[in-house]
């Protein structure tokens, strides 16, 4: 179990122990009156222009990005730049990219450790990634090659910039895209030296730098040495963060623009040699190198991530979403003027009745084309577009507030659960209590199906029983605890509003938005 394992932090406890980190996808920024008058002062005078000059010096890169691949063939462009491109234009971008950042108010990079050679670390893994700013690590990384969303190319100035640095590109939208990725890093791994090394935020998004987000195992498929780099920004206020549920983009650069001085610590650790095991297991390989980041780093190692576009927490053993889109489906129905316990659900335990948009909006007495929609997308749907009308009951039934949580929960098993071939017993098996853990608290599904295994361990059959999925939900404290607060609508507000569980942990609230490469 990595550093700070699940079990260690609860994080809807609004009065967090010292066992229990902050949670990673918030940052509060807290300013008194003086350092409001201040950021006030300095923004209206200084941040102006640095930005300004900022942004000149980033559009003067494009003709040293333009230069280093004009002319050039895609199957050229397959193999490292050498000769007068690479001397000319390299050093034309190392040399304004120090300028820029100099120019927004990072006037030190202070450098620690040594850097390894491509041939001794061909792979560097940077962490934690918490800003925009971050990039600034490839300044003394000597411009490494970098993996970036494909739709970053469309994106003036830094699609040229993408391309001047050969980048790894890989597509969200095509299903192919990641196993060319995973091809291509271990080739440019692999090549002995004849490629620069390529660096990785193996985080895959942004936090607020109290703990270490689940490394993606991406950087670590190749099985090859990688060196850890940590990043700090060691100032006596921290403007540069950009959590999922903080300040925004224009904040962030105002703020840390507005700072007479902002400093960068970047630290070289020694190189992590793969075990056999570890060369052959990226996930392995990828939580042991976070571990020993996180400890160097003096915060804990958590397994929160972000699965699509929410981030998930993790409580006791179970992973949930931070914010379950159980609470936006109750918002949109209740802007619709509907009760969930007003609906008939009628759903059949045990068995399955999939409906269409339009059987759903007729059973929840729903008119406006919109809404329905809205609400609709929140169930799974199968290669038909129909959803379980389980699923549907289920939801209203949580949202409708009525029943305690013994009476929630064991409707939920009798919706799920299976009649067996012999005897009167019905067992909850993994799809079933998947589809619950995923419902009710956002929880990912293979996330789920795993917890489900190691619960029927204890057991000789493949399926919980209601005496053991309740002993599970219900009678274990943390669980218990979790399972309320997720669902006791009545006492769940708007997500954003200063009472949800959400807030009262984070003691923060602001427009969600998702923050990845």
């Amino acid at each position: 179990m990595s550093q700070g394992s699940p079990g260690d932090w609860a994080p809807l406890d609004p009065t967090p122990g010292p066992s229990a980190p902050p949670n990673p996808f918030v940052h509060e920024l807290h300013l008194s009156r003086l350092q409001r008058v201040k950021f006030c002062l300095l923004g209206a005078l200084l941040a102006p222009i640095r930005v300004l000059l900022a942004f000149i010096v980033l559009f003067l890169l494009w003709p040293f990005a333009w230069l280093q691949v004009a002319g050039l063939t895609e199957e050229q462009l397959q193999e490292p730049i050498t000769g007068w491109r690479k001397t000319v234009c390299h050093n034309g971008v190392l040399g304004l990219s120090r300028l820029l950042f100099f120019l927004l108010g990072f006037l030190r990079i202070r450098v620690r450790g040594q850097r390894a050679s491509c041939l001794q670390a061909p792979v560097l893994v940077a962490a934690p990634h918490s800003t925009f700013f971050d990039p600034i690590v490839l300044l003394p990384c000597d411009l490494p090659k970098v993996v970036s969303r494909a739709e970053n190319l469309s994106v003036p100035v830094i699609g040229a910039l993408l391309r001047f640095n050969q980048a790894i590109l890989v597509s969200r939208h095509d299903p192919a895209s990641r196993r060319r990725v995973v091809e291509e890093v271990r080739r440019r791994a692999t090549s002995g030296g004849k490629w620069p090394q390529v660096l990785f935020f193996p985080e895959g998004t942004c936090s607020n730098k109290k703990a270490l987000l689940k490394f993606k195992p991406g950087a670590f498929i190749a099985g090859v040495p990688v060196q850890p780099v940590l990043i700090r920004y060691p100032n006596s206020l921290d403007t540069t963060s950009w959590a999922w549920r903080g300040p925004g983009v224009l904040k962030v650069l105002w703020l840390t623009a507005s700072q007479p001085c902002s400093i960068v610590d970047v630290e070289f650790l020694p190189v992590y040699h793969p075990s056999l095991e570890e060369s052959r297991d990226p996930t392995l390989y990828a939580n042991n190198v976070q571990r020993v980041m996180a400890q160097a780093l003096g915060i804990p190692a958590t397994e929160c991530e972000f699965v699509g576009s929410l981030p998930v927490i993790v409580v006791g053993r179970l992973k949930v979403a931070l914010e379950p889109q159980l609470w936006e489906l109750r918002r949109v129905l209740r802007k619709a003027g509907l009760s969930p316990g007003c609906v008939d659900a009628g759903a059949e335990p045990g068995r399955s009745r999939m409906i269409s948009q339009e059987e759903f909006a007729k059973q929840l007495q729903l008119s406006d084309p919109q809404t329905v929609a809205g609400a609709f997308s929140y169930f799974q749907q199968d290669a038909n577009g129909l959803v379980d009308f389980r699923d549907v009951a289920l939801a209203l039934a949580a949202l409708d507030g009525n029943r305690s949580l013994e009476e929630l929960t064991c409707l939920a098993f009798e919706l799920f659960a299976e009649e067996q071939t012999e005897g009167p017993t019905r067992l909850l098996y993994r799809d079933g209590f998947s589809t619950i853990l995923h419902l009710l608290l956002g929880s990912p599904r293979p996330a789920a199906v795993t917890l489900h295994a190691e619960l029927c361990q204890a057991g000789s059959c493949q399926g919980l029983s209601l005496c053991q999925f309740q002993d599970f939900s219900l009678r274990d404290p943390l669980h218990e605890k979790l399972f309320s607060t997720y669902l006791r609508p009545s006492q769940i507000p708007n997500a954003s509003s200063p009472g949800s569980p959400t807030a009262r942990a984070n003691g923060t609230v602001q427009a969600p938005k998702q923050k990845g490469d």
